[in-house]
C-alpha cells in the first residue's frame, strides 16, 4: 500500500510533465502497531527510491475511538517540478489526434469498494482463495502494486511530441480524460483495441455490473493516456518502446464536441 500511494501521486503530478523532488506520508490509527508501521514506510521508501523522489518525513497519529481495531488510514503528499513553459495542460489537442494506452497492472488504487462489495460480501471468498481464471488467490491480485508511469513517460517530457496526460484513476477513462480536453472536443473510445485485464473481466461477470459502470469505476486495463498528434503517434510509441513499454495500443481518436468520452460498441463477451 505505500508502494500504491507513491505511484499514484507521482502520476498524478507526471500528468503535468512534473518531475518528482519529494515525499511525505501521514499515518492514522487506532493503536500504533510497529510491525505494520514498518512494513508501510519500508513500502513508501521502496516506491520513492524507484522513482528517484525523496522521502524527507511524515506524520504518525494515534487516535483511539476514532479508528476500528486494526484499521489505519494513509495518506501522501508530493513536490515536484516542471518548467513553467513545459507546463501540460492540453491546450493543444485538436480534433485527429490519438489517444494512446498505457496498461495498468489491475485496480491500482481505485474500485475496491465494488471489488470488494462482490469478492467478499456477494461471493464469500477469502483473501487466500484461488481464483482459477486469475490464476493466483484474489488477495494478491486486489494487492498488485498501482505501477508508477514516470520511467516509460519521462523521455517523451520535453520532446514536443505529447500535448496532454492523463492517469486513470477513480471514474476510470470516462471521468479522468476529459479533465485535459479544451473547449470543442471530445474523446471517442474504441473498446476492442484491448483487452481488459482478467480482474476486470472476473468482476464484470461475477457481479453482474453494468458495463457504463465497470468503465465509469475501473481503469479496466488502461492506467495512462498519452495524447499526441497522428503524425507523432509512430514517435510516441516508438519512444514508448525503447523505454520498455511492451503494449502501446491506439485506443481512440479527438473529435469535434464538448468535452467528453463516448465508447464504440462493445463486445463484452460475456
Amino acid at each position: 500500500v505505500g508502494q500504491c500511494l507513491v505511484n499514484h501521486c507521482v502520476n498524478d503530478i507526471l500528468v503535468q510533465g512534473a518531475l518528482p523532488l519529494f515525499f511525505l506520508d501521514y499515518l492514522a490509527t487506532g493503536k500504533l502497531a510497529p510491525e505494520v508501521a514498518a512494513g508501510i514506510v519500508e513500502g513508501v521508501a521502496t516506491a520513492c527510491r524507484e522513482n528517484g523522489c525523496a522521502l524527507i518525513g511524515g506524520e504518525t497519529a494515534e487516535m483511539p475511538g476514532f479508528y476500528a481495531p486494526g484499521e489505519y488510514d494513509i495518506a501522501g503528499f508530493i513536490v515536484g517540478i516542471v518548467e513553467h513553459d513545459q507546463v501540460m495542460t492540453g491546450a493543444s489537442i485538436r480534433p485527429g489526434d490519438v489517444l494512446i494506452g498505457l496498461r495498468s497492472t489491475g485496480l491500482h488504487t481505485n474500485g475496491y469498494s465494488l471489488a470488494r462489495a462482490i469478492v467478499f460480501d456477494e461471493l464469500g471468498l477469502t483473501a487466500a482463495a484461488e481464483v482459477p481464471e486469475l490464476g493466483c488467490s484474489i488477495g494478491e491480485e486486489l494487492l498488485r502494486v498501482h505501477r508508477s508511469y514516470l520511467p516509460v513517460v519521462r523521455p517523451l517530457l520535453g520532446s514536443g511530441l505529447v500535448k496532454g496526460l492523463a492517469h486513470i484513476t477513480g471514474g476510470g477513462i470516462t471521468e479522468n480524460l476529459p479533465r485535459i480536453l479544451p473547449p470543442g472536443t471530445s474523446a471517442r473510445i474504441d473498446k476492442h483495441a484491448w483487452e481488459p485485464n482478467p480482474v476486470f473481466r472476473f468482476l464484470w461477470k461475477a457481479g453482474g455490473v453494468p458495463e457504463v459502470d465497470m468503465y465509469r469505476t475501473f481503469n479496466m486495463g488502461i492506467g495512462f493516456i498519452i495524447v499526441c498528434a497522428q503524425d507523432d503517434a509512430e514517435r510516441v510509441v516508438d519512444a514508448l518502446r525503447a523505454a520498455g513499454e511492451a503494449e502501446t495500443p491506439v485506443i481512440g481518436r479527438i473529435v469535434e464536441g464538448e468535452p467528453g468520452v463516448a465508447y464504440e460498441p462493445s463486445r463484452t463477451g460475456r
